[in-house]
């Protein structure tokens, strides 16, 4: 009992720098507090004690701000960092060595019983706000971009951001620890594409008026051409503004 407290302490040490001494981190860490209450109310409820356990848990809300169903399963050296906001529905499944930051919801999408929660890999960290519904799987490693909202599994050691949420890279760079999930490149990708297609619209723009300059000293008439790039040129200068 007491070596996996020192073990969920210890966690909080190694995620968050502000912790300075293991009486602070047992007195003052909401995400600490909702957990050790979880693990009693998780214990009751598997021992057949549904109301007691959901009383435990009820209490563990009211004094952390963070609800975690009873009937959720989290593995060892799981940290809420911040904690306020947090829901974790009945058949969410948490692997070993995951992080959530405040706002995080992991719901359901459906009244049906069975499992219709998301189930979470081994070193999985989700940013603040950040919204994982269904009964959905984030893979080892993956990376949820703050207020994302995920409906779709994420492949292990991917990063997803947006809403809906988009997978940004398939690996992280250096592994370890990375605070509110911010990966290496956070752009999101239709940006991104936007202004790809804008880049080779301005070349393809140049392209075209070299072609009619050349055409003009060749004693061409170009006139409608140019007329129709000058009307391209404004539309498309109306788009991006």
């Amino acid at each position: 009992m007491f070596s996996r407290l020192r073990e969920e302490i210890s966690v909080v040490f190694e995620r968050d720098p502000a912790a300075r001494n293991s009486w602070e981190v047992l007195t003052c860490y909401p995400g600490l507090h909702a957990l050790l209450m979880h693990r009693l109310a998780h214990r009751m409820w598997g021992a057949g004690l549904r109301w007691l356990g959901r009383f435990v848990s009820h209490m563990g809300r009211w004094m952390t701000g963070v609800e975690i169903h009873p009937g959720a399963r989290i593995g060892r050296r799981f940290f809420i960092d911040h904690g306020m906001g947090v829901v974790i529905g009945e058949t969410a499944e948490i692997g070993d060595d995951c992080t959530l930051y405040h706002g995080v919801t992991l719901g359901g999408t459906t009244w049906n019983k069975g499992k219709r929660h998301p189930t979470l890999e081994n070193g999985v960290v989700i940013g603040a706000g950040a919204k994982i519904l269904g009964p959905i799987t984030l893979g080892a490693g993956a990376r949820i971009g703050s207020n994302a909202v995920v409906t779709k599994s994420v492949p292990a050691g991917a990063t997803a951001i947006g809403i809906p949420a988009r997978v940004l890279e398939k690996q992280h760079d250096g592994g370890g620890f990375t605070a509110y999930a911010v990966g290496s490149d956070m752009n999101d990708p239709v940006a991104r594409a936007i202004h790809e297609l804008l880049d080779h619209s301005v070349n393809v723009d140049r392209r075209l008026s070299q072609i009619i300059e050349h055409l003009q000293k060749l004693g061409v008439d170009c006139e409608g051409i140019a007329q129709r790039e000058k009307f391209d040129a404004a539309y498309l200068n109306k788009i991006v503004d």
